[in-house]
């Protein structure tokens, strides 16, 4: 492509979808090599923009790949689409305006930081989505970690808390 003549800034557009299409989770790192190619090569031009550029394409070429949250993604819009968005539970709306309390606004919200490990056990979803999981990571590289830490933060936002002693982090 740069021997070809395409422009510096398609390819690292291009480098930056792929790093969150195709690595995403899997190596958060490799967005930000994106991102930072793509401004570099805005900051210094052809051709010295095509070493940057050949340096983020080695490590997306390279990284882990994982594309759970772009599914994640889909299957969320898909049910919003199909009408199953659902009402904010009432202990999550905004409880700070005049009336608010009179409608339940707000009651029943646990604050997470007063919470052990900061995570609130409380309904987050609509009813009709309670339970559902849009976002299952791959075992590949850091979203092998994401995976266990997301089972422990789910288990104790539905009440099925750790011990205290064991940080879900």
């Amino acid at each position: 492509m740069v021997v070809a003549g395409e422009d510096a800034r398609f390819i690292a557009r291009r480098l930056v979808i792929a790093a969150s299409e195709e690595v995403a989770m899997a190596d958060p790192s490799a967005l930000q090599t994106a991102v930072a190619a793509a401004q570099a090569v805005q900051l210094l031009g052809m051709p010295e923009a095509r070493i940057v550029l050949a340096q983020a394409t080695v490590h997306i070429a390279t990284a882990p790949k994982s594309n759970a949250s772009y599914k994640a993604l889909d299957e969320a819009i898909a049910d919003v689409r199909a009408g199953r968005s659902g009402a904010v539970p009432m202990h999550l709306r905004d409880g700070h305006y005049k009336g608010a309390e009179r409608l339940g606004h707000g009651k029943g919200y646990v604050y997470a930081h007063s919470e052990p490990h900061h995570v609130a056990s409380q309904q987050y979803p609509p009813d009709e989505l309670v339970g559902v999981d849009y976002y299952t990571p791959n075992a590949l590289g850091h979203e092998k970690a994401v995976a266990d830490r997301l089972q422990r933060l789910r288990s104790i936002v539905r009440g099925r808390a750790p011990s205290p002693r064991c940080s879900p982090f």
